[in-house]
């Protein structure tokens, strides 16, 4: 049998080393995008053997350079960083694919949701190294590094093209998360300052022999810093405001990946490094507040992509609840959310573009009849959006009712009332979600109004008998259907396979428990 312990490195090496052939490639878009494929594919494959590995053998770990856990770089994939692995990499895989069927039906030019392709490959690789870096991380300063390889990324992403809006939006996301990575990197250097390392198991160890003031403030400087990634309320305003402007498959991963790795390293320091749940009634109320301001957000809107970045919002608020309750089912029903999210997200936003390419724009206002004139396209965006909501018998639903069992075993007024939040929350996504499905593909074409906003789209949406005529002439890349069908039976497939999915994050909420077991296995190297 395989030892899967040497493959951790290569989620992280794999996308950098095809980030270097496709920036040599830059001229010769064919081997860009085949380079990119056979890289991402091959990751999604690594991840699933990680997976396995860690699920059955234990925890992996690599020290690179053969130099100690004290004194160098630790890889480490537990099941919980293999399963996000494992979903990260599928649904960059989709987008990836989706970018390259948009690009070839616009003749590799530049258009709304197309990209300037010998950036947006290298870059889309760069993103990937930095999210698996993250993951497999095994100290603070290079939970950093991965932090700051997804921030440069993920600015040339958001800017490409270069108009206006996307500017200012790139402009506005980085100096956010330019101040979260100042204060994360700050927070690493106090840390280092007081116990002499930054390697997590070594800090686990550490940390408690700290005087409780000096632990509340690195606590506190961490948790804000990864707050502020993870789009929490009250620091979650530059979201909406940045994602709707990007192309769609820069959205898609944005939404699926980068506030993902910030709830990621929310539950690996709240687990390991300060199990004593000192600040978890302050993410109860930042759970809450997350859920409810978010999802009000998205009822006020009128641009589908503005209404689901609201709605990213508020499902992150689902995570933080898990984490904040602190009980084992409460972590593993949020890393089942995660991964039900990553996917849930992705696929929506990737529909959201087929709508845009379809309907010529993302306006509530100029859209309809798109259920009579692509069937199919209502029920791509149909099958996500019940599974956002949290419809029976859909993962949304399955993970929802597992938070609420966790709520309801911690016991708490506080607990209960992240409850009765969870459910006003999901009550209004449907209602949200159904203003979509009405006015897009229930309503007629001639309700709809003339795009006269002014924006970049440069569409113009006519009323009338004609407004049927002007979209039903618009056909669909089956380069872009394909990947966004692949990542909707992805989020079917999770429903159906919820019970061995429960069965691993349980697994991995009690390893969460007893960090005793990563802390072995990074300093000592046993496994279990």
């Amino acid at each position: 049998m395989i030892d899967p312990g040497p493959l951790v490195p290569l989620p992280v090496v794999l996308p950098l080393v095809g980030a270097g052939l496709t920036v040599v490639a830059s001229g010769q878009q064919a081997v860009q995008r085949m380079v990119s494929t056979l890289v991402l594919t091959a990751s999604v494959v690594v991840s699933a053997v990680l997976l396995w590995g860690a699920h059955t053998r234990g925890t992996l770990v690599v020290n690179a350079g053969g130099w100690s856990p004290a004194d160098g770089i630790v890889l480490v994939v537990d099941r919980l960083s293999g399963l996000m692995l494992l979903v990260s990499s599928t649904v960059t895989l989709a987008v990836m694919l989706y970018s390259i069927g948009q690009g070839r039906a616009s003749d590799d030019s530049e258009h709304d949701g197309g990209a300037p392709l010998p950036i947006f490959h290298p870059t889309m690789l760069v993103l990937a190294a930095g999210v698996s870096t993250t993951f497999v991380s095994g100290d603070l300063f290079h939970l950093y590094v991965g932090f700051e390889m997804l921030l440069f990324a993920s600015f040339v992403l958001l800017t490409l093209g270069g108009t206006a809006s996307r500017v200012r939006a790139g402009a506005n996301y980085v100096v956010v998360n330019l101040l979260s990575s100042l204060l994360f990197l700050v927070a690493i250097a106090l840390v280092y300052a007081a116990t002499g390392t930054v390697n997590l198991a070594e800090l686990s160890e550490r940390l408690g022999a700290l005087p409780a003031g000096q632990q509340g403030l690195l606590h506190g400087m961490l948790l804000l810093g990864f707050c502020i990634k993870a789009a929490v309320f009250p620091m979650s305003g530059w979201l909406p405001d940045s994602y709707p402007t990007a192309p769609a498959p820069v959205t898609a991963v944005f939404a699926g990946l980068l506030t993902k790795v910030g709830v990621y390293a929310m539950i690996r320091t709240q687990t390991l490094l300060f199990p004593d749940g000192r600040l978890d009634g302050v993410l109860m109320w930042a759970g809450l507040l997350t859920m409810l301001v978010g999802i009000l957000g998205a009822v006020a809107q009128d641009d589908i992509k503005r209404l689901i970045s609201f709605t990213l919002v508020s499902h992150i608020g689902y995570l933080v609840f898990g984490v904040a309750v602190g009980n084992e089912t409460g972590l593993s029903s949020a890393i089942f959310y995660t991964a039900h999210h990553i996917t849930i997200q992705t696929a929506l936003f990737l529909v959201t573009g087929l709508i845009e390419a379809r309907g010529g724009s993302t306006s509530l206002s100029h859209l309809g009849g798109l259920g009579r004139l692509s069937p199919g396209l209502a029920l791509l965006f149909f099958v996500p959006a019940m599974n956002l909501a949290g419809i029976p018998p859909f993962s949304g639903f399955l993970g929802k009712v597992g938070l609420i069992q966790a709520g309801v075993a911690a016991g708490t007024w506080l607990s209960y009332l992240l409850v009765a939040g969870s459910v006003i929350t999901s009550l209004l996504t449907l209602y949200a979600i159904s203003r979509v499905w009405g006015r897009v593909f229930w309503r007629s074409p001639r309700a709809a109004v003339p795009d006269d906003d002014g924006g970049d789209d440069d569409v113009i949406v006519v009323t009338g008998d004609s407004a049927a005529e002007v979209v039903a002439g618009r056909r669909l890349p089956l380069g872009t259907v394909l990947p966004t069908t692949l990542l909707v039976a992805v989020s079917v497939a999770i429903t159906f396979a919820a019970g061995p999915l429960y069965h691993v994050t349980d697994a991995a909420a009690g390893q969460l428990a007893q960090p005793d077991g990563y802390t072995a296995a990074v300093l000592h190297g046993v496994s279990r």
